[in-house]
């Protein structure tokens, strides 16, 4: 189904049906590559990888994608496909696995509003001790149970809780400026 130009409703709106799925792989791209780009931008800071990145999480998803899926199991897919493509790039670039990306709904207006988010995350990490590192990084970054997260360190769950809550302040302390 095409649109006319002087259709009120446009190309894209016609394209993508939430209940019925996509048109065309064309459609699935115009519909998703902004929100892709956005998230995966947020994630890395820089135009080049996001870029890259997202072309990588759309040809990654283009053979086992259904066009028949709805809009939201497309969308459900895309995150997917992009958080193990993001998780294989910070393995290859950093050494670390970081494999949780939350969505970005309302990302900044500006790149440059976000781009030093990685960085500083990096420094304020950096800065800590390796156990408090360690159990920000299999919280937050990897997105662990406190649980999961306890068994990993050899720690008890309370002992897990209280690493947190400590690493936290100091995170907090290192970001403002006060030093570990």
């Amino acid at each position: 189904m095409t649109a006319h130009q002087d259709d009120p409703v446009g190309p894209r709106k016609l394209r993508a049906v939430p209940d019925d799925g996509y048109a065309d792989w064309e459609a699935v791209y115009s519909d998703n590559a902004a929100w892709v780009y956005r998230t995966l931008f947020a994630r890395v800071g820089n135009r080049a990888d996001a870029e890259d990145l997202t072309a990588e999480v759309f040809l990654a998803a283009l053979r086992p994608l259904r066009l028949t899926a709805s809009v939201g199991e497309v969308r459900s897919y895309l995150r997917t496909t992009a958080r193990t493509v993001l998780a294989a790039h910070w393995r290859q670039t950093l050494g670390r696995e970081i494999t949780s990306i939350d969505d970005v709904e309302q990302p900044p207006d500006s790149e440059e509003a976000i781009s030093t988010a990685p960085r500083r995350v990096a420094e304020v990490l950096d800065n800590l001790p390796d156990r408090y590192r360690r159990i920000l990084e299999l919280r937050f970054l990897q997105g662990d149970s406190i649980k999961e997260s306890a068994a990993k360190l050899g720690i008890s769950v309370a002992n897990a809780k209280v690493l947190q809550h400590r690493a936290l302040r100091l995170a907090a302390q290192v970001n403002e400026g006060g030093g570990p």
